[in-house]
């Protein structure tokens, strides 16, 4: 490998190690509290040093996004490959995302408001995410798993919304976000499910108290 090549090799292990740090910054803290300063600092290289591999915390926040997505399609992939039905697949991606809210400041979401490129990302993950859902659903109502009589574009939208406005509410005084966030979710899949469906949902939700007992949303 010649010199030129190493350095390459070399810069884009220095980037993956940026952002797997900043990520990890980013989630426990927050968007907007995390400096530059204080990344560089962490990572024992300097500010110029930084800057060289990412023009500003937009563009390390972006990848940081890219590599939180890329991890999400290896997770899905995974899950497709060993799940017995639609419901199982729903019921781990969702498991995954409560997972994840729970090592995540609540800040996070509000601060990358304010980063337009970044949040245009995300939006646009949500609203492609939206249509495989939807995919998904329809694939459960021929397993039997979901109700056939149910307008799934609409309902999952509505879902979507409600967790939008989890974020700009002060129900979250009285209740844990992942409290809530929870109820959302389980509640909305039993609405949505078959009396097969709702058995398998049971069956999940006994499993997942198992592993979080803590929180107040029962089996039945």
């Amino acid at each position: 490998m010649g010199e030129s090549a190493r350095n390459f090799a070399s810069r884009l292990e220095l980037r993956d190690r940026i952002v797997e740090k900043s990520r990890e910054l980013f989630i426990v803290n927050g968007i907007k509290s995390v400096t530059m300063d204080e990344i560089a600092s962490s990572m024992g290289i300097s500010k110029r040093t930084l800057y060289e591999i990412f023009a500003d915390k937009e563009a390390l926040l972006e990848m940081c996004i890219q590599k939180m997505q890329d991890e999400d399609d290896r997770f899905l992939d995974e899950v497709l490959l060993t799940a017995r039905n639609v419901l199982e697949v729903l019921l781990k991606c969702y498991q995954r995302s409560i997972e994840k809210l729970h090592a995540t400041n609540r800040n996070f979401f509000e601060d990358l408001k304010k980063y337009p490129k970044a949040h245009a990302q995300m939006k646009r993950r949500r609203n492609r995410d939206l249509e495989e859902t939807v995919r998904f659903f329809m694939e459960g109502v021929r397993q039997g798993i979901f109700r056939s009589d149910v307008n799934f574009a609409i309902v999952n939208l509505l879902v979507y919304e409600q967790l939008d406005l989890l974020m700009n509410t002060d129900i979250c005084e009285r209740y844990s976000f992942i409290e809530v966030y929870e109820s959302i979710m389980f509640t909305f899949i039993r609405g949505i499910s078959t009396e097969k469906g709702a058995r398998e949902l049971d069956e999940f939700i006994g499993q997942y108290r198992k592993r979080y007992p803590a929180s107040g949303v029962s089996a039945r």
